[in-house]
């Protein structure tokens, strides 16, 4: 236990710094879960990407992540929210071809023309 003043002071500060850092920590952290969950879901993918990213720039913000870190997170954020976004796109397309009947006309095949000959 610290005897200097200045020392006891740091201890209560560090830890109401803890606690504060702590809340942001897990809000970041379920935020990243539900974004998670959105996209399994294929629901309110962009809400919960913007909601994350935000939380991740608070973090960042606040010096509990680094920059770096907050933008790589970011990014691969934004990439799984683009990769959901194109299978999705696949998936649809793929499911609506396979009900359509395919409607393209053969080509004409060449007629050989050939005499007919009568017999007497």
């Amino acid at each position: 236990m610290p005897i200097i003043q200045s020392a006891k002071k740091r201890v209560r500060v560090a830890r109401k710094a803890t606690v504060r850092n702590f809340k942001t920590k897990r809000t970041m952290r379920s935020a990243i879960k539900d974004f998670q969950g959105a996209l399994s879901s294929g629901k309110k993918v962009e809400e919960a990407r913007k909601t994350a990213q935000s939380t991740i720039d608070t973090a960042a913000k606040k010096g509990i992540m680094h920059k770096n870190k907050a933008a790589r997170k970011q990014r691969q954020l934004a990439a799984q929210a683009k990769n959901a976004k194109g299978a999705k796109k696949t998936a649809s397309a793929a499911k609506s071809s396979t009900k359509k009947t395919s409607t393209a006309k053969k080509p004409a095949s060449k007629k050989t023309t050939t005499k007919k000959t009568t017999k007497k």
